[in-house]
């Protein structure tokens, strides 16, 4: 086992002494909000599917897919973490798989939002061609592509496991709670997971902020809608915002091994599950969110089955 990984196993020994008062404690700090982000994401993924416009728009098709890469993302974290604090371990295929899903939709989030700035590019500074690119097809493609790529890396991750003997850890319980360090202790896996975090940070971020650039510099022109351009460049915003919410989850496990070197079991315990409530959870919901308040479209059909499917009066906000 590498000296990381040794290094979160004692920093998750603590979770070994707590009360059963401890433990309900802190379950319902972080249940509770992440159930209630459920409920919204999920009523939101409803509501997506609800309608033919939803259904039928290249940017809500878009939405759809950040959405649910971003709920199934906030399951399998919360499973994770109740098991952790129920103190179950599990086998290595067992965890292996949940760990992998959770790193194939973590990849999710920050390519489509490249995908969504990109189409709020065109929309702007194309927008006679902008039926023709942004079509149901190219964006089915772009989602395909999305999924492929995060699935590539999870592949590419997989091949470091070949230098170990899978047979004898086939039906082995873990030493210690699932966790992506835990069950796959190596080095070499580290530096490339290193190495592409940087790689798909630097390419998505330039990505988003060269399309807020063409938009600003396409709002100079008299031709373009003052207006549109103005929407497009506040939503692009949003996403460069999300763009690194999404990301911030890599530096949640070194801020954990760096904590526990430095504080005391009882503060690591309760500011470990603050910093899982702030980069695991409020990131995966702050789509629904942002979508939810800001566009006029989705707004009043949101509202209408967050409140039970009951007819309200919505003042109409920005777009």
């Amino acid at each position: 086992m590498s000296n990381v990984s040794f290094s979160y196993s004692n920093s998750t020994v603590g979770l070994q002494y707590q009360t059963v008062l401890e433990r309900a404690i802190l379950s319902c700090v972080c249940t509770v909000p992440a159930c209630v982000f459920l409920f919204i994401n999920g009523t939101m993924l409803f509501t997506l599917r609800s309608k033919p416009v939803f259904r039928e728009t290249c940017r809500y098709v878009l939405l759809y897919n950040l959405l649910l890469a971003d709920t199934t993302q906030l399951v399998l974290t919360q499973v994770l973490f109740l098991l952790a604090i129920c103190r179950v371990r599990l086998t290595y295929p067992v965890c292996g798989t949940l760990t992998t899903l959770a790193n194939l939709t973590a990849g999710i989030s920050p390519l489509t939002l490249v995908v969504m700035s990109l189409e709020r590019y065109v929309a702007v500074c194309y927008p006679l061609r902008h039926a023709m690119i942004v079509t149901i097809r190219n964006t089915a493609l772009a989602i395909i592509a999305s999924w492929a790529v995060s699935s590539l890396n999870n592949f590419t991750r997989g091949l470091f496991l070949l230098q170990f003997s899978l047979e004898s850890l086939g039906t082995s319980l873990m030493n210690d709670y699932c966790t992506d360090i835990a069950w796959f202790p190596d080095s070499l896996r580290e530096t490339y997971d290193k190495a592409y975090t940087v790689f798909l940070s630097v390419t998505a971020g330039l990505a988003v902020i060269s399309s807020y650039t063409g938009v600003v510099l396409a709002a100079r022109s008299a031709s373009t809608d003052k207006v549109s351009a103005l929407k497009a460049r506040k939503t692009l915003l949003l996403h460069l915002v999300q763009l690194g919410l999404s990301l911030s989850s890599t530096i949640y496990y070194p801020l954990l091994l760096a904590l526990a070197r430095t504080v005391t079991r009882i503060v690591f315990v309760w500011v470990q599950n603050v910093f899982y409530v702030i980069i695991i959870i409020l990131p995966r919901c702050l789509t629904s969110l942002i979508y939810g308040v800001r566009d006029q479209t989705i707004r009043p059909v949101l509202l209408y089955h967050l409140c039970g499917r009951r007819k309200l009066s919505v003042e109409p906000g920005p777009g």
